[in-house]
C-alpha cells in the first residue's frame, strides 16, 4: 500500500453475494489478490453443503446465533461456536456448517490466500 492509497468504506448495501454454497448466503465486502472478507447468513436449522477454501486459510467470527462446524475424516469432528467465538479453518480443510438454532446466524469471515476462495465437494474423505 502506498502512502497515498485511500482507505475505503464498504457499506452493508455495497456487499454482494459471492461464492455460493447451498445452505448459506455469503456476501463479499472485500476481495483482493490475497484476501477475501465478508458476511455470511445461515437460516435456522440449515446446514451448508460440504466445501473447502483451497489455498485460503479462514478466520470466522460468530456475531449472532450458533455455528456447528463438521470436518475431519468422514466429517466426524465437530466444533460448536457461539457469539464472540472464533473458528480457524486451515487451507484445504473440507467442512460444512450448521446453524443449530431456530434464528438466523450471522458470521464475519476473513480468508487469506490465493486462487478460488470456495470449492463445493461431495464430502470429506
Amino acid at each position: 500500500m502506498a502512502a497515498d492509497d485511500r482507505v475505503e468504506l464498504i457499506t452493508a448495501a455495497e456487499r454482494h453475494e459471492s461464492d455460493p454454497t447451498p445452505g448459506m448466503v455469503r456476501e463479499q465486502a472485500v476481495g483482493s489478490a490475497g484476501m477475501w472478507a465478508g458476511y455470511v447468513r445461515t437460516e435456522g436449522r440449515a446446514t451448508s453443503a460440504w466445501h473447502h477454501h483451497g489455498d485460503h486459510e479462514t478466520a470466522i467470527y460468530v456475531l449472532n446465533g450458533g455455528l456447528r462446524m463438521e470436518f475431519g475424516p468422514g466429517g466426524q469432528d465437530v466444533l460448536d461456536a457461539g457469539p464472540g467465538d472464533f473458528i480457524y479453518v486451515p487451507k484445504g480443510a473440507v467442512h460444512r456448517e450448521t446453524n443449530p438454532g431456530d434464528d438466523e446466524s450471522q458470521i464475519v469471515v476473513v480468508r487469506a490466500g490465493s486462487g478460488p476462495t470456495t470449492t463445493n465437494v461431495d464430502g470429506p474423505a
